[in-house]
């Protein structure tokens, strides 16, 4: 179903970045690896680079970009490249985050300015890049990794900066959604249970992972909403609900326990 289309992804060296790009890359999507990971981090696995061994050996063609998404010129050379490599960009997934589940004192003020750069910033600034060129495409979808937009303050009360954060991504689902509405489908996804990724280790210490799903639960959710027309658009997505309509009930698959 996607073959030969090309999709920008941030933040896909490792966890779910790297899962929506491997499932594309069966059908012989071209992958446009956006990530800042260059060099073998000693916690976090992956690089750019063995993302894209992977995502060849899957069946896709990868394109690995040095991207910091706090970096519009970085980003604004990766979609560059991803043109005159592959002609367009069909699909763009924002799953580049950061994340620090802290409370209001406990929160440095690094951190705040690196969660709204890099969630809220980041996937404003990747859109704006890769919109003139999804606008020209026949499948043209926007995908941010992001909640529903739910205002009851108990989402705010342990992490006021990361939920803003993040709801910012989601704000811009609400908005370019309306926008592009008939040129471009932009939703938002997110996952009804955790799932597992190195940052779930770093945030939750061991044992964390008996109470997860696995990337791939993303992933086929994330394939479900590209398969849909531009017309499939400003819908905030729980993955779990997508699966569903596609007719999938055994979600035992998709435990780590």
């Amino acid at each position: 179903k996607l073959a030969g289309c090309t999709v920008f992804i941030t933040g896909a060296s490792r966890g779910i970045g790297k899962a929506i790009a491997l499932k594309a890359a069966k059908d012989g999507a071209n992958i446009v690896i956006a990530a800042k990971t260059t060099k073998i981090h000693p916690k976090l696995p992956g690089t750019i680079y063995t993302a894209a061994e992977e995502i060849e050996a899957a069946g896709g063609k990868a394109l690995p970009c040095v991207v910091d998404v706090r970096d519009e010129q970085q980003i604004n050379s990766a979609v560059e490249k991803a043109v005159e490599k592959f002609g367009g960009i069909d699909i763009l997934v924002n799953n580049a985050s950061a994340i620090s589940l802290t409370n209001t004192l406990d929160t440095p003020t690094k951190r705040v300015d690196l969660m709204m750069n890099v969630n809220t910033r980041g996937t404003y600034l990747t859109s704006k890049a890769c919109i003139p060129f999804l606008r020209k495409s026949k499948v043209a979808h926007i995908l941010n990794l992001s909640p529903p937009l739910n205002l009851n303050p108990l989402w705010f009360k342990q992490h006021c900066a990361y939920t803003i954060a993040k709801y910012g991504m989601s704000m811009c689902v609400l908005g370019m959604a309306e926008e592009f509405r008939g040129e471009i489908a932009v939703n938002a996804l997110w996952p009804k249970t955790a799932i597992h990724t190195a940052a779930m280790d770093m945030l939750g210490g061991s044992g964390v992972e008996s109470q997860c799903r696995k990337v791939d639960i993303i992933a086929d959710a994330a394939y479900s909403i590209f398969k849909r027309p531009k017309s499939f658009t400003g819908n905030f997505i729980i993955d779990e609900n997508i699966l569903k309509e596609e007719g999938i009930n055994n979600f035992d698959v998709y435990a780590i326990a």
